[in-house]
């Protein structure tokens, strides 16, 4: 076993002793494993939302980008400054009304909205299909840096594996005060690494990072702009707005949120969390490095521009800590996915099929589904072959089309009923999976259309039709959902 391995070795046992320990002293009941019972204060919740933006994607998928696409990686930090200034008004609504009616989960959330447990039902399945591609990114990406930062004495499979077994061992035992108590080092050494090889990279390579820049232009200047097809404006802009709207609609984010200690603590991440983002600024900065330094890398194998870049410049014990950073971005994000997604599927399905069930087989059944979703995502890193970019996007396209329905839910007077909801979600979901499935876009059916257009996300297309019906069927069912409420108010007339 090299020293490189060795250093990242020890910073797993230290992930799955401190995941482990967090139960101490805790008595578990659903929400104290799920929202940590709403004691979380500012500093974890910090930690959490952050750990929610330096994952594996942002450690090589932006810098994969930057390496591969150039400024079109930029779009990250934009939509996350958006995400935070969305969330200073966004986000403590959705927990005081949590607080108010003792919800833990999304699905629960929309279910009472909408006063449907039909709804809690689609919302939970569409949080799965947004989450599983995302913890696959997780795990992809931890496989790529264990192998990487081990000069291969490991393989990304074997890496993959080992790291699925700890982060659902330690969630199923502590559930969100693991993930809390592991994002504490794990933002601590992002922070290092990310910084430091920012800062001497470009230094080392190029006496400082205008200088860089001014390689990458004499070389490569199309990297530094939007193409005018494909990653173009109109892509950069639809883009940025899709994921800002969809970041705390992601169920690790919404269920962070719930387990914030008050409004005030939210507030004060929206504003301090946008300083905390520029770092991804470094990430960028040693991607575009790399484009000289590691040249020929093609496709998803752009994603190891920054551990390929490592391994050229720093000594094996060096490399070994930068992996052990990659490996806890891989875990904590990974870990509160794992439970939003599987407590959702406890609260929506299990809970309305079996509704006397208690505290401890509740707790029980979100074990479960723990176990099975990291085994559905585990099987889907190792077949699949995607960027991590990609599925990153994919990911926000479905989850974003929970929106309409959230914020006509916040409003005082809500137009849309929960059969305009359904149908809303449902019609975004499905354009949002065949494109992706068929690769089709507007110009398809439409040859003539501008590129603008064209180049829109597929997302946003989908958010458009999904508020289009929304709209459409709550107002034709408006009748329906009228007569079910005055007959409810004669059932309880009757009754009392």
């Amino acid at each position: 076993m090299n020293l490189s391995l060795c250093i990242i070795f020890l910073f797993l046992i230290l992930a799955l002793y401190l995941g482990i320990r967090a139960r101490k002293g805790k008595d578990m009941n659903m929400e104290q494993f799920a929202v940590g019972g709403r004691g979380f204060g500012t500093l974890f919740i910090f930690l959490l939302i952050a750990g929610e933006v330096y994952t594996t994607f942002t450690f090589l998928g932006g810098s994969g980008w930057a390496y591969s696409k150039g400024a079109a990686a930029y779009y990250v930090p934009t939509y996350i400054f958006l995400a935070y200034v969305l969330s200073y008004w966004l986000a403590p609504k959705i927990w005081r009304y949590s607080k108010e009616n003792n919800i833990i989960s999304q699905p629960d959330f929309f279910a009472s909205k909408y006063k449907s447990s039909a709804m809690g039902v689609i919302v939970a399945i569409v949080g799965c299909l947004a989450l599983v591609p995302y913890i696959v990114i997780q795990f992809k990406g931890l496989g790529i840096i264990v192998a990487e930062a081990s000069y291969g004495a490991i393989s990304p499979v074997a890496a993959s594996v080992i790291g699925a077994i700890v982060v659902t061992t330690y969630v199923m035992v502590s559930g969100i005060h693991g993930s809390a108590w592991t994002a504490v080092v794990k933002d601590f050494m992002i922070l290092a690494v990310v910084v430091f090889m920012g800062i001497f990279i470009p230094m080392h390579y190029f006496g400082g990072i205008q200088p860089m820049f001014e390689s990458v232009q004499a070389v490569k200047p199309e990297l530094l702009t939007l193409p005018d097809l494909g990653l173009s404006n109109s892509w950069f802009i639809s883009t940025v707005l899709l994921n800002a709207v969809g970041f705390y609609l992601l169920p690790n984010s919404f269920m962070v949120v719930i387990a914030a200690d008050g409004e005030k603590t939210i507030r004060k991440n929206a504003i301090t969390l946008p300083l905390y983002t520029l770092l991804l600024l470094f990430v960028f900065f040693i991607g575009f490095a790399a484009v000289l330094q590691i040249p020929g890398l093609q496709g998803a194998d752009g994603d190891l521009s920054l551990l390929r870049l490592a391994i050229h410049t720093f000594n094996p014990w060096v490399i070994g800590i930068i992996g052990g950073a990659g490996l806890l971005t891989a875990l904590v994000p990974a870990s509160v996915m794992l439970m939003a997604a599987s407590v959702g599927l406890t609260k929506s399905f299990y809970k309305v099929i079996v509704p006397s069930a208690t505290q401890k087989q509740q707790l029980t059944a979100s074990k479960v589904f723990i176990l099975g979703l990291s085994s559905i995502a585990l099987i889907l890193t190792i077949t699949g072959g995607e960027a991590l970019a990609i599925l990153n996007i994919v990911a926000y396209s479905l989850i974003t089309q929970l929106a309409p329905a959230l914020f006509f839910s916040l409003s005082k007077n809500n137009v849309a009923n929960k059969y305009g909801a359904i149908a809303g979600i449902v019609a975004g979901v499905i354009v949002v999976l065949y494109v992706t499935i068929t690769g089709v876009k507007v110009s398809t059916f439409f040859p003539n259309v501008p590129h603008a257009i064209n180049d829109i996300s597929t997302g946003v297309v989908a958010l458009i039709i999904n508020v289009i019906v929304m709209i459409v069927v709550s107002l034709l069912t408006k009748n329906i959902a009228v007569s079910t409420l005055h007959a409810n108010e004669i059932k309880k007339s009757s009754i009392s």
